[in-house]
């Protein structure tokens, strides 16, 4: 059995985009074990999280993608932990809306391992709720942390800049229902689903998407 477990933060703050800011909750997702982790999408408030992390390492914190909402937190958590910061390198420019006089540590790439407690998260670059959207998947724990690309109910939202339904709909069909049925789905929002339960309510975002 892995060592790994996973835990969740959620913060509260705005998300602001094409002028327009809405109030939001994140989910801070957090893999690992009592020595070391990754933490999933910075979010508002690093101080939260930290508090969750206790004295562990943190491995890093990998961003799904850069609206701000999910990186947020990301500098001041990784100034007071020490951790690098990566991101697929797509949503550089959207990373310095919010950041501009600082950049990631690195870049993540499509099939990219990353490890923690011997655990091992494969990166799915999944596009469409912005360019360098990415998924992580963890098959030792059945489990799939999707950002903003799947939610419980359907696919991230692509009415603004930077997004794109039809890129979205075949990111989820090709890199996300091909995954197994019974695979935890974690979102950036919300509550957690599964593979199989999302599967028959997309064939309809699907046909919508061509």
């Amino acid at each position: 059995m892995p060592g790994a477990r996973i835990e969740r933060v959620v913060t509260s703050g705005t998300f602001s985009l094409d002028g327009d800011t809405w109030d939001v909750e994140n989910n801070v997702w957090i893999v690992g074990d009592d020595h070391e982790v990754v933490v999933i999408d910075a979010a508002h408030d690093a101080r939260a999280i930290r508090a969750t992390v206790g004295s562990r390492v943190v491995a890093a914190i990998v961003s799904t993608h850069a609206h701000d909402d999910h990186i947020n937190a990301a500098p001041k958590l990784a100034e007071e932990t020490d951790a690098r910061i990566l991101l697929h390198l797509d949503d550089r420019l959207l990373w310095k809306h919010t950041h501009p006089g600082r950049d990631p540590n690195g870049y993540v790439s499509d099939d990219q391992r990353i490890e923690v407690a011997g655990t091992e998260l494969r990166v799915l670059h999944t596009p469409g709720h912005t360019p360098g959207a990415v998924c992580l998947y963890a098959p030792a724990l059945g489990t799939v942390f999707t950002g903003d690309t799947l939610f419980a109910g359907g696919p991230g939202a692509t009415g603004r800049s930077y997004s794109h339904f039809p890129t979205i709909i075949r990111s989820i069909r090709d890199r996300l229902l091909v995954l197994p049925a019974t695979t935890q789905v974690h979102p950036g929002h919300g509550e957690s689903t599964t593979i199989g339960a999302e599967a028959p309510y997309l064939a309809d975002w699907i046909a919508r998407g061509h």
